[in-house]
């Protein structure tokens, strides 16, 4: 079993440069981290690797069996049913590890996201893969579930590739790491946390590089300046026009110091300062660092008039069959930062959508991000961008360069990555001023300096928050209060706690 990737180049028909260049690599047992901003290549390079895309130059060479785990989550797994069906002692395992219900195929619309992709790694785990490639194994899992993932990734005796934003996940799994900044890849030896640093020691190094060597070209064009006026002084005193016409003497002076070439010295070094000069140019420019963009914005939020943003009457909600949701009256004041929590199926987008359809905040001041978008929306949302006028376009764009992405790949790219959209989504909210900002899993899809920056942003906004999400860190960092949802016999119940959210 083996991937090897030979001077491979890729990019999409619509793209302006290519995404991968002159890409090598060769992919040994165990699990190497894929990462890179969102954008950068990292699902494609997944693809690439199970040939499910064609390279325009280069081979990549591939043996044994492989299987794909995609990011997303919309369709059910093609193996399911067969892996629930089954009495083999491998599936029974797989089964009870990451918990799949045998009702699942048929309730594959009402599982949460979190439990599809459980059934996902279950199905892609169960056909004993030589080589597992995963998008984002840990995006809408809680901890519990986490963990079971954990157990279960742990004993892939095989080649693992493994793209996420989760920073413990690759710290755990890993033993190299590929940093995608398009086009290049730069592949480290360790987890995430060691390569992570190897990278920015290198690429301050070469800062520091570049910086001596900007600093010797200007002492080299100083000086050059002061032998070119040398020599200009030299040239000027072997002209004959400044003599008197039976200055016979000083005519012969410069004649001297012609054939002598004791003039002629100032105006050789500086042709060789310019030598100099040229070369210490061209290592400058060898010298390739990306450009960083600013990671930090600030939420122009506008606070809603009303010291009461909404309040619900207590209501009773069907989960499915078997369960219901108990939800108590429940009001949320202005500036409320709010998180709501709870395992995966307990009913949080179906709570989430319940408070949006019993409010009355204008849509022109509410935000929404759901927690998933399929890719024919998402192409509909990229249309209605790319005819947004030239100030609104600029703002959006704005905040997308703060949040690590190219604008300009966006711009000319309908199928944009899930982290994308997301960044798009919320810059669009943000122009709009908005009084309530509700989100479903935000850090879900997000590279970890984009995470890092919302937490930064939503800390300053002066808006409503109201966010779900198993990211606890995430939580801690930008809310205050907690609703929680708890099984209790067939019922989900919602507890209101309004201390700060530590656990």
């Amino acid at each position: 079993m083996s991937i090897s990737f030979q001077n491979v180049t890729f990019s999409y028909d619509s793209a302006i440069s290519s995404l991968l260049e002159d890409i090598t690599v060769h992919l040994a047992e165990g699990w190497t981290g894929i990462v890179g901003p969102n954008g950068a290549g990292k699902t494609t390079f997944l693809q690439l690797a199970a040939g499910h895309l064609q390279v325009q130059q280069g081979t990549i060479k591939r043996s044994g069996h492989i299987v794909f785990c995609p990011q997303r989550t919309d369709d059910v797994p093609a193996q399911l049913s067969l892996l629930i069906s089954t009495v083999e002692a491998e599936a029974c395992v797989l089964r009870g590890k990451l918990r799949i219900g045998d009702d699942w195929v048929s309730r594959w619309p009402t599982l949460s996201h979190g439990e599809r992709k459980r059934a996902q790694i279950a199905v892609a785990l169960w056909q004993q893969p030589d080589v597992l490639l995963l998008d984002e194994p840990t995006n809408h899992i809680d901890i519990t579930a986490r963990e079971l993932l954990i157990e279960a990734l742990t004993s892939f005796r095989g080649i693992g590739l493994l793209v996420s934003h989760d920073r413990d996940l690759l710290d755990l799994l890993c033993q190299q790491c590929i940093f995608l900044d398009p086009p290049q890849a730069i592949i480290q030896p360790g987890n995430y946390t060691k390569a992570a640093a190897d990278v920015k020691r290198e690429e301050s190094s070469l800062q520091d590089r570049r910086h001596s060597l900007q600093q010797n070209l200007e002492r080299l064009k100083d000086e050059s300046k002061r032998r070119c006026a040398k020599a200009s002084r030299a040239n000027k005193k072997k002209s004959k026009r400044h003599l008197a016409r039976g200055d016979s003497d000083g005519r012969a002076k410069i004649d001297l110091a012609r054939v002598s070439g004791q003039d002629g010295h100032a105006g050789r070094l500086a042709k060789q300062l310019k030598g100099r000069i040229k070369h210490v140019q061209e290592q400058i420019s060898d010298i390739k660092i990306k450009k960083r963009y600013a990671t930090h914005f600030w939420i122009d939020g506008s606070v809603s008039p009303r010291r009461i943003l909404f309040t619900i009457p207590a209501d009773i909600i069907a989960l499915d069959e078997s369960r219901k949701l108990h939800i108590p009256e429940i009001s949320m004041l202005r500036d409320d930062r709010i998180a709501i929590t709870g395992a995966n199926g307990m009913g949080k987008t179906t709570f989430i959508r319940h408070i949006l359809n019993h409010i009355d905040i204008p849509n022109e001041h509410l935000v929404y991000l759901p927690q998933e978008i399929d890719m024919m929306k998402t192409r509909k949302i990229m249309a209605d961008v790319n005819h947004l006028s030239h100030e609104q376009l600029g703002k959006i764009m704005t905040v997308v360069s703060a949040l690590g992405s190219r604008p300009e790949r966006l711009l000319h790219n309908l199928d944009i990555s899930p982290g994308e959209l997301r960044k798009v989504l919320l810059a669009l909210g943000i122009i709009r001023q908005p009084h309530l900002i509700v989100m479903d899993e935000p850090t879900n899809h997000l590279d970890l300096p984009a995470i890092e920056c919302l937490e930064n942003a939503l800390k300053d906004c002066p808006c409503g928050l109201l966010l779900i999400s198993h990211d606890l860190h995430f939580l801690q960092q930008v809310t205050s209060k907690r609703w929680h949802l708890g099984q209790h016999e067939t019922n989900v119940i919602i507890s209101i706690d309004n201390r700060k959210t530590t656990d």
